[in-house]
């Protein structure tokens, strides 16, 4: 019986299914995409050469023509001819192609299993072109979940590739790409080289600027709040001032007034309302609602919630994890509902399964993220990390929740008259769990059990208290926040989310402090001048309607080229209209002068803006000859900085100084010890600027310079593109060390061990042995080219005594790692030894491993020998 070849995308996945399937099936992977647009125009395109002897206006003529023939083969797509697309094979999936048709050697039949959303449709589709779509019979299997019984059904029931589907995603890449290709170069010549944009990027970058906009301008306003703490038997309760949203901010003269009459009055009860109250379950994970849950509940960024869902959607436990469909198929509901019945109780079931349908605008049609096994919980993971149980327990536990009945309370207010004034106090009682029992909610201010009370009955005065307060700024997005700002607006996809806010990081234009969004000096810029000019692209609506109408694509509905050329036509308008010089694009980086001599001597240093942050600059760069000037000034940021004689800096940071030309608040900057710059936070557009002169430090450094670990010279604080740091002031010695955020130096570490004999799995390149906060480990030495890390064996770093004594030789410990080499190399039962760090104790352990998965064997490092245990 002849053999079939499935193809999944990663790894992985392919591991997972290859035990589902019988042995008449090859199981490879092709590693994510394997083929892409070219990144560079190919090599052996020739430039058409322009004759001499012809006139100005024909020589103008036939460059046009060239540059135009340039672009579009740079790009790899050609809008001016039906959008015909030059794909290419990714340069690093070659082996991979190769060893593809190898495997498909001797098979009749292709199986295309790669994921269920427009970009495993897009992927399988290229492979088909990329193997031969003539050589070979083709079958598309999707599954929403790496089940036995799902794959055997897919298996049993193939498709074809959906070809509006990979249209849709054509589309979709092709709008990116021109607009990528043909926009970022006007961006370098208006505001600053090394600049890009993009289709879906751009727009959310408008909604991060259009909050910070709104925070630089919003002026504080004080106001007062005053509460109570009333005694009932030795129990303290809070009472709270009502005020509506309608009425003025309390003032100060109000709120003492306010005071004075608590301390004057009896406090009995005016009233006591109890009422029932209900709150449901919310619907099982979306990839939005998901990403939003992760990031409140455990702190994981969007980035890091895709990893590991796809972790656990590869390992079988859960559906796919890119989908805006809530609805649950009939078999998951009752897989639910017998688990409610048999684990948690009868009274814990709804009279009738609870369905939950999407927005209007879903597009996926699968299901909502889920595990497969309502019976598996997160204990029951055996071979899943950490993070990996956290996230499955909080889908699981949505899931499970999203069956079981309301949670009843019974909400009690209690109001207090004091003169005209009225205080209220809050709190509930549990009637009935619900859905609760399994997944709790946030707590609430109002979730504490008042004691008995009863009307007319005075309670005594514990303590009053005023607070001043001064009016919060719109708060900033997080990245939950902003995925469901951009799901709001229509804009983007469940597959994009994650890729849209590493892409607006990855470009400089914004940074994420403390889990929320701030948007870069460069950032500012980039959005404000693509509003003005390309009103169409930064248009919220305008975006949300072309991702319905590509949506349309993938239905059917709408011919792609046509949405293409619609778009294209109305794109090139705006980009003709922004590249004039004189009427175009305004110029969106020109320095700020000021008064702050340069070292040169000669002249003054002016306000820089770079994608690296802002900086001060020689207005003497532009001179020619001996005259230029090149020396620049790296500014720390002033919100790093305190005042050594003002103990309300804090404060002040707080209230930032106001612009003296338009009032918006301003960014300040330390120059050195003894100046900070102040700059409007709509500069370069205004050239407001202050100079504040006093007594500074850094936040938590007393330097400022620090003994060099390696030559002894003094270390100076500086900023550069990751951050502040100490380098050597000593030239040839070239040392640095990082400024953590507490304010320290960061702690010393083993300088990378060269491993030219070990080398990578993932990529042509060696290992490098590295240390740091969370230990030793092996890493690519090419990085960040090559990103490859693992944990190494034992057996690959017990002949390396030498090099670890050289690499250890500046730090206090120089004997730091050497116990390592004496580790045990396999277990007891021939399992090899791999090192791991133990942050709590910050010492080394070594744990074995089984076909990449962890075992029961450890061995410890204790009082000077190697203990080997056996976890129960």
């Amino acid at each position: 019986m002849s053999k079939s070849l499935v193809i999944v995308e990663s790894p992985a996945k392919a591991k997972t299914i290859s035990k589902y399937l019988g042995s008449e099936y090859i199981v490879e992977s092709s590693v994510g995409h394997i083929r892409d647009l070219p990144k560079k125009a190919s090599s052996n395109s020739k430039r058409s050469s322009i004759p001499k002897d012809i006139s100005p206006e024909e020589k103008l003529r036939l460059k046009t023509i060239n540059d135009r023939n340039r672009l579009i083969r740079r790009m790899g797509i050609d809008p001016d001819n039906g959008w015909v697309a030059d794909w290419q094979i990714i340069p690093e999936k070659e082996k991979v192609i190769k060893s593809l048709k190898k495997a498909a050697k001797g098979v009749d039949h292709i199986y295309l299993a790669t994921d269920l959303d427009r970009e495993g449709e897009a992927i399988a589709w290229h492979l088909k072109e990329a193997l031969g779509p003539e050589k070979y019979e083709y079958s598309r299997v999707r599954f929403n979940q790496i089940t036995k019984s799902s794959i055997i059904e897919s298996f049993n029931d193939p498709k074809e590739i959906d070809i509006d589907l990979v249209k849709a995603y054509r589309a979709r890449r092709f709008l990116d790409k021109v607009i990528g290709f043909e926009l970022s170069p006007l961006l370098w010549k208006k505001i600053a080289r090394g600049l890009s944009a993009g289709r879906v990027q751009s727009v959310a970058l408008r909604v991060l600027d259009e909050r910070e906009r709104l925070i630089q301008e919003f002026i504080p306003e004080e106001f007062w709040e005053v509460s109570m703490t009333l005694n009932k038997n030795e129990l303290s309760i809070p009472f709270y001032l009502n005020r509506k949203k309608s009425e003025p901010l309390l003032k100060e003269e109000e709120a003492k007034k306010i005071e004075a009459l608590i301390k004057s009055s009896v406090l009995s009860i005016h009233e006591i309302i109890k009422k029932p109250v209900k709150t449901k379950p919310k619907a099982p994970f979306i990839t939005s609602t998901l990403q939003q849950a992760a990031s409140t509940r455990l702190s994981f960024n969007v980035k890091r919630t895709m990893r590991v869902a796809q972790k656990l959607y590869e390992a079988g436990h859960i559906t796919y994890m890119r989908t805006d469909a809530p609805s649950l198929s009939k078999e998951s509901i009752q897989d639910a509902r017998n688990f409610i019945g048999e684990r948690i109780g009868e009274k814990y079931l709804t009279n009738a399964p609870r369905i939950y349908s999407g927005s209007e605008n879903a597009q996926e049609a699968h299901e909502a993220i889920r595990p497969t096994n309502a019976y598996l919980t997160a204990d029951d993971l055996m071979n899943q990390t950490e993070e990996e149980k956290r996230l499955y327990k909080l889908i699981w536990q949505q899931y499970i929740a999203s069956q079981m009945p309301d949670a009843e309370y019974l909400s009690t207010s209690v109001k207090i008259n004091v003169g005209e004034y009225t205080f209220s106090a809050k709190g509930r009682e549990v009637v009935f769990d619900g859905y609760t029992k399994i997944y709790e909610s946030m707590k609430s201010d109002n979730d504490d059990i008042l004691p008995a009370l009863e009307e007319g009955e005075v309670l005594s005065l514990n303590e009053s208290k005023l607070d001043q307060k001064f009016t919060k700024p719109p708060s900033r997005y997080s990245e939950a926040a902003l995925v469901k700002e951009l799901e709001k607006k229509g804009i983007g996809r469940p597959s994009t989310y994650a890729n849209i806010i590493s892409t607006i990081q990855d470009r400089g234009y914004v940074e994420i402090q403390n889990r929320r969004f701030f948007v870069k000096k460069i950032g500012h810029i980039v959005a404000e001048r693509l509003i003005e000019s390309f009103d169409d692209i930064m248009d919220y609506e305008f975006t949300a309607n072309l991702e319905n109408n590509l949506d349309k694509v993938a239905t059917g509905d709408l011919n792609w080229k046509n949405v293409l050329d619609e778009f294209y036509e109305a794109f090139q308008k705006d980009l003709v209209s922004a590249s004039n010089d004189d009427a175009g694009m305004r110029p969106g980086n020109i320095p700020t002068e000021t008064n702050i001599s340069c070292t040169c001597g000669k002249n003054n240093m002016v306000i820089r803006n770079s994608s690296n942050g802002v900086f001060l600059g020689c207005s003497g760069y532009q001179n020619a000859g001996d005259e230029k000037c090149k020396k620049t000034l790296n500014l720390i940021s002033g919100d790093e900085a305190v005042s050594v004689d003002d103990t309300e800096e804090a404060e002040n940071l707080l209230i930032k100084k106001r612009c003296p030309k338009c009032s918006t608040s301003m960014d300040n900057y330390l120059i050195d010890e003894n100046r900070k710059l102040h700059v409007c936070g709509k500069n370069p557009d205004c050239d407001g600027h202050l100079i504040e002169e006093g007594q500074f430090k850094i936040r938590g450094y007393d330097g400022p310079t620090l003994e060099c670990h390696k030559c002894g010279a003094d270390m100076q604080l500086k900023t550069g593109r990751f951050g502040k740091y100490f380098g050597c002031l000593n030239d040839n010695c070239g040392a640095t060390r990082a400024l953590q955020r507490n304010g320290e130096p960061k702690p010393l570490t083993m300088e990378p061990i060269e491993l030219p004999d070990l080398k990578c799995v993932k990529c042509e390149d060696h290992y490098l042995l590295r240390d740091s906060m969370k230990g030793l480990f092996l890493a690519a030495s090419q990085y960040p080219k090559n990103r490859e890390t693992r944990a190494p064996r034992v057996d690959e770093i017990k002949d390396l005594k030498e090099q670890f004594i050289n690499a250890c030789r500046f730090l206090p410990d120089k004997d730091k790692h050497l116990y390592l080499l004496s580790a045990p190399e396999k277990d007891k039962d021939n399992n090899p030894y791999i090192v791991r760090y133990n942050r709590t104790d910050d010492t080394h352990y070594v744990a074995s491993e089984k076909d990449g998965k962890k075992t029961k064997w450890t061995a410890t490092f204790t009082n000077g020998e190697w203990v080997q245990n056996l976890k129960s």
